[in-house]
């Protein structure tokens, strides 16, 4: 981690990456224990899958309240506790034959609780550990380590349980979760002042009221809701598109995939450097621009043989959003007040997968109905316009992190 950073942030960060890094073996480890110890067929991993995205949905809003009101770090040190409770539970039920589809299903919410605990509260922790002038760094250093987690923990969760088994894959897992814990328990969060106590729908609503109100968070969340639809309606027919029409081998198939963690890498590395030398509203608008490039390049797939063309093009949809994710995210922490960073962060969250199933269906009927070429197509035109809602917002404009000055100017340029 960058020396320039405070310790409380770099603890912080180490902390995520185990965080991150137990949820990722879990999610690869989870639908490989039921299938090889229960025989579960697509119908079965396909419902894990879904019950795990649960808590994003239904635990988003509360968690971010809770964020906004409580130690974050006190939220976020409960939640990996839990989640290494869960993931130690798994093991256990499988050593003593117990485990069923039933258990998996609870005790992956359970887990998954933890992440998004993590999610809504570390952005609102950031910006009290490092200076405003840090906060680009500080989210930099967070998806790096985030990414990393994509790309290197499913690949471990195979290579454990091909070597150690199921059990000690969860087992190591589960000590991650205790590890960011640790971390998090030496964190020391700075006092926050007193805030007087209103009621749940009153607070739910205030955050909500901000969030659509702000000139800045509209176009943010609008973006991210038609980008996750887009991405959806693409990743629905991705795998029997690249393997049918394109021909593609399992090997080639997964080459292609990894690439999307490469840009991942690529692009949490490469943000520093770009943000010195672009205007801050370039660097986030960055990515709903390269999406559509992405989409461009996966579109001329049908007419170049090989694995070369999608491999470039799930790079730049790894590269481009993360650059977006930086961006966005330093941008809400400057302009939400700290009281209702929790909040913010959450009604994004769930907003962003509550996208995804609409996008996930849309994208299985257009390709049962006129094939996936015009899925893809489809998926283009999305991500076309989720780039003109951020084009068309002030966000583009702002030359660096926006002070008082800057937000009454967005406001002025901000249709009614």
């Amino acid at each position: 981690m960058n020396a320039t950073l405070p310790a409380a942030f770099r603890r912080l960060a180490w902390s995520n990456l185990a965080a991150q890094s137990a949820d990722q073996i879990a999610l690869a480890a989870t639908p490989m224990l039921a299938v090889l110890a229960l025989g579960a067929g697509p119908g079965e991993t396909g419902m894990l899958a879904a019950v795990q995205t649960l808590p994003f949905l239904v635990l988003s809003l509360p968690l971010g309240m809770l964020a906004d009101r409580t130690a974050r770090r006190r939220l976020m040190t409960g939640a990996e506790l839990a989640r290494a409770a869960a993931l130690m539970a798994i093991p256990l039920l499988a050593m003593s034959g117990h485990v069923s589809l039933g258990w998996l299903a609870v005790l992956g919410c359970v887990a998954a609780t933890g992440t998004v605990a993590y999610s809504v509260a570390a952005p609102s922790l950031v910006p009290a550990l490092v200076p405003q002038g840090a906060l680009t760094l500080a989210n930099g250093r967070l998806e790096l380590v985030r990414s990393m987690a994509f790309t290197a923990g499913p690949a471990a969760a195979g290579a454990l349980v091909g070597w150690a088994g199921v059990p000690a894959t969860f087992a190591a897992a589960a000590a991650l979760s205790l590890l960011a814990a640790l971390l998090l328990s030496g964190l020391r969060e700075p006092a926050r002042p007193a805030t007087p106590r209103k009621g749940v729908l009153h607070d739910l609503r205030e955050g909500a009221q901000f969030a659509w109100g702000h000139p800045l968070l509209r176009p943010i969340l609008l973006t991210a809701v038609g980008w996750n639809i887009a991405w959806f309606v693409l990743q629905a027919v991705y795998m029997p598109y690249a393997l049918t029409t394109l021909g593609l081998s399992s090997a080639a198939v997964g080459i292609t995939l990894g690439c999307y963690g490469v840009g991942m890498l690529a692009g949490a590395m490469g943000a520093p450097w770009l943000g010195r030398r672009v205007r801050f509203g370039t660097l986030i608008a960055a990515g709903p621009v390269v999406s559509v490039i992405a989409a461009l390049v996966m579109l001329a797939s049908p007419w170049v043989p090989g694995w070369g063309v999608p491999a470039v093009a799930l790079f730049l949809f790894g590269a481009g959003p993360i650059l977006w994710t930086i961006g966005q995210t330093t941008l809400r922490q400057a302009v939400t007040p700290p009281g209702m960073l929790g909040r913010v962060s959450a009604l994004i969250m769930m907003a962003t997968f509550g996208a995804r199933p609409i996008g996930a269906a849309l994208g299985g009927w257009v390709g049962s109905v006129a094939g996936p070429v015009a899925c893809l197509a489809l998926a283009a035109v999305g991500f076309g316009v989720q780039a003109l809602v951020i084009a068309a917002s002030p966000i583009p404009h702002l030359a660096r992190l926006p002070d008082s000055s800057a937000l009454a100017e967005a406001s002025e340029r901000s249709p009614a």
